[in-house]
């Protein structure tokens, strides 16, 4: 069994604490930290875990196998770091870090520590999004000639804190939601991109709360874009088309339809993931994708084996390719 202890108790918090429930007796929350008390409460009366007030407190009085950080990103690396050096091994949600220096720090407390470390890049697990992956790695349809992403959202304002609307402390939407989509382009073409181009729409605060950017693999051309838009009931939209040499992919967080050169039109029926269905506070309702990756991930802490699909230094790449998008819009890294 592996033992968690769950740092941020939020709507991600909560979405990772029912998915340690649905792993069954593989992996159980020993302890859970919050600044806010009903928060904490919550989850520490659903999984029976030892609540504390804060990170701090838990890292010192516990020492579970893995430390799952779903804190906002500016609190992200000062608390991996702590985890990885008291032994312990570490998920942590996207993005890696918010600048360079974080990522350095990371990568090489890594190093030093020998930690496993994961960080969610949960696109990567859900169904259609590995599906297509899948497609691409084999050559069923030929090679990708094209792909259109889109990722939009309310405005998140029902953060604590107004956190993700403080460039300092999020990254914007282009290091929050839109990398989501960055990453898995990056996956999915095994790589870097050759070149790019990318514009942004910022709001009176100067914040990006919308990013268009189009990723060139030599004659191949992928576009993604990322949207806060501020109408409180907009819909959360995530989707994508990729255009093989004999196919069309359209893939949404829970669908896919393949349409082919002969014809056809086949939709792959996608087996749920326990009984995920649950509120946890977030905007997506369908957990499938968080189930796969924390399953994997616990996996991979037991045995040791299996493949490598996401590493922090490939979380670290992805960061790194947003804020050269971010700095192609005439932005500036966050410091």
């Amino acid at each position: 069994m592996v033992t968690i202890g769950l740092i941020g108790c939020g709507g991600m918090g909560n979405t990772h604490a029912n998915c340690y429930l649905a792993l069954g007796d593989r992996v159980k929350v020993i302890a859970v930290a919050d600044v806010r008390e009903d928060k904490r409460l919550n989850i520490a009366n659903l999984t029976g875990a030892t609540p504390y007030e804060s990170a701090d407190e838990l890292l010192e009085n516990e020492k579970p196998d893995v430390i799952d950080i779903c804190l906002p990103t500016y609190l992200h690396t000062k608390y991996a770091v702590m985890a990885m050096e008291k032994g312990c091994d570490l998920f942590m949600e996207k993005p890696a870090g918010l600048n360079d220096e974080d990522c350095d720090r990371l990568l090489e407390v890594q190093k030093k520590t020998g930690a496993k470390v994961q960080v969610g890049h949960v696109v990567r697990f859900m169904d259609p999004y590995a599906y297509i992956k899948k497609l691409a790695d084999e050559g069923t349809y030929g090679k990708v000639l094209s792909g259109t992403f889109e990722r939009l959202s309310a405005n998140p304002r029902w953060s604590w804190e107004n956190w993700y609307n403080i460039p300092e402390r999020s990254g914007s939407g282009a290091l929050d939601l839109h990398i989501h989509d960055t990453d898995f382009i990056r996956y999915l073409m095994n790589g870097e991109p050759d070149n790019m181009v990318s514009y942004a729409t910022r709001n009176s605060d100067g914040m990006i709360s919308q990013i268009d950017t189009t990723f060139n693999y030599g004659d191949v051309h992928i576009k993604a874009e990322g949207s806060w838009y501020d109408p409180p009931k907009f819909p959360f939209t995530s989707r994508c088309r990729v255009a093989f040499e004999k196919a069309v992919a359209v893939a949404t967080i829970s669908t896919l339809k393949i349409y082919t050169n002969d014809g056809e039109v086949i939709e792959p029926d996608f087996k749920p993931a326990g009984n995920l269905s649950v509120d946890s506070g977030i905007n997506v309702a369908d957990l499938g994708g968080y189930y796969k990756e924390l399953e994997y991930f616990i996996d991979k802490v037991l045995t040791g084996k299996g493949p490598e699909i996401v590493s922090l230094a490939d979380a670290v790449k992805s960061a790194r390719l947003v804020y050269r998008e971010i700095e192609l819009t005439g932005g500036v890294q966050i410091k």
